[in-house]
């Protein structure tokens, strides 16, 4: 089976940096547009006039809204009913399902990525994966949120999935017993004397959730045995983004001093810059050095957080090329039933880069040798630049530019079964613990850099 990657609408999880709408200019209408205006209207009653079948009006008001916002680019779109109640229970709530972020693609369901303990990842499920069929049934071609019912249901209740993996020659069988999925933004714990935090999604208040981890973590580190922390994780691999807000709370946790990001959109007057010591006073984790950990996965808010600390010279960016997704979106609450999702400007990291389509390349190329289906899946991977109407980028950046260096590190030539026998499941956490052990002590990794580039 073979699938374009063509993302066209996003569910679940959605992977903007949100912001209110604060603009009168949203709502204006140009008023040449009238003669387009008669013709949609021409067409909607040629339709209900002729067409073989009787069709409802909200099908077609539907149908016209959603095609106007899908001419835009992929990350503008229309939210109603199922649609916008899954996008508010992904920042307030829980649900019985399988813990699954995914996407139609192409008229596929794609896996953004699966949430970290949830019974899809337990069950082997991976970010890029196609379900191709559910109990049996073929879903293509079909509405996304019909697939999204099916998966959903009570705790304890089963489902089989037949899933096609880039990179392996036949589609396969998964059974998934559903659960209560419990959203936990970040969680942490302490590995030797490394903080790892994982941040999953940026919803409310996942700035000072990370402020306490921290917190935590030191007390920990100082309870074993009297030691300190050597150093901090931030992982951020498969974070599909979230909000603006929370983005710029997490990176000012980290900077006492700066730009973090600023976004621009049509009107030069409406450009917004936010920087450092807004939300958090100081370095929550002064004098540790941090390892920032991203993969394709790393979209939007993310990528915020990720640039703004390697700007700033405050973290070592590690792992793999991100989406690249720099674009903001404006949630805009039509009603209390329904909503749209615009795209209303681009942001840009401290020293001016935009990362839309080239993404934050890591200081540190750190391949997930721990998945045997990594390097299939890395090869494939879909990112910004490959969705249809995606926002170009100012400086035309061009991918194969991106990736001319084919060269396989000689540091990252074990095998995934050779790990396995190490007791390695995750080779990029693995690597970057190891990373801060070893220049503990030593100057923070990212102040030493800076120093080298003076």
């Amino acid at each position: 089976m073979k699938f374009a990657p063509l993302m066209r609408a996003t569910l679940l999880v959605s992977a903007i940096a949100a912001i209110p709408a604060a603009t009168s200019g949203l709502a204006a209408v140009d008023s040449r547009a009238n003669h387009e205006f008669d013709k949609l209207f021409t067409i909607y009653q040629l339709v209900k006039q002729n067409y073989v079948d009787p069709v409802d009006d909200d099908k077609l008001m539907k149908g016209a809204i959603d095609g106007m916002l899908a001419s835009l680019d992929p990350h503008s779109n229309y939210l109603d009913g199922p649609s916008l109640q899954r996008l508010e229970t992904m920042i307030d709530g829980k649900y019985s399902g399988l813990g699954l972020s995914v996407v139609e693609d192409d008229g596929a369901v794609k896996v953004i990525s699966p949430f970290k303990g949830s019974p899809a990842e337990k069950a082997g499920v991976k970010a890029g994966d196609y379900i191709t069929h559910l109990d049996g049934v073929l879903y293509y071609e079909r509405d996304l949120d019909e697939a999204v019912e099916k998966m959903r249901g009570p705790a304890g209740t089963s489902i089989k999935l037949t899933i096609y993996r880039p990179g392996r020659d036949e589609p396969f069988d998964v059974t998934v017993t559903r659960g209560v999925i419990e959203l936990q933004p970040v969680t942490w714990e302490l590995k030797d004397k490394v903080g790892v935090i994982s941040v999953n999604e940026f919803s409310r208040n996942v700035g000072n959730d990370v402020n306490k981890a921290i917190t935590d973590l030191k007390k920990q580190a100082a309870l074993k045995g009297g030691g300190k922390l050597v150093g901090l994780v931030l992982d951020l691999r498969s974070n599909p983004g979230g909000s603006l807000d929370e983005a710029v709370a997490l990176s000012d946790l980290f900077l006492d001093h700066g730009d973090i990001v600023s976004q621009r959109g049509r009107l030069a007057s409406e450009n917004q810059f936010y920087r450092a010591e807004t939300m958090f006073k100081g370095d929550a984790a002064k004098g540790l050095p941090v390892v920032v950990l991203v993969d394709a996965g790393s979209a939007s808010a993310s990528e915020i957080v990720a640039g703004a600390l390697q700007d700033q010279r405050r973290a070592v960016i590690m792992g793999q090329r991100t989406f690249g997704k720099g674009s903001v979106q404006s949630f805009i609450q039509l009603d209390k039933d329904s909503a749209v999702k615009l795209t209303t400007a681009r942001y840009y990291t401290p020293s001016g880069h935009s990362v839309q389509e080239g993404g934050i390349v890591p200081d540190i190329k750190v391949p997930q040798l721990s998945d045997p289906d990594a390097r299939a899946r890395a090869e494939r991977a879909v990112r910004e630049s490959d969705l249809r109407g995606h926002l170009i980028n100012e400086a035309a950046l061009d991918d194969k530019e991106l990736e001319t260096d084919k060269m396989q590190d000689p540091r990252f030539k074990i095998s995934a079964a050779e790990l396995e026998k190490e007791g390695i499941k995750d080779f990029q956490l693995h690597y970057a613990i190891n990373t801060l052990e070893r220049t503990a002590g030593k100057p923070a990794l990212a102040a030493a850099d800076a120093k080298k580039q003076n």
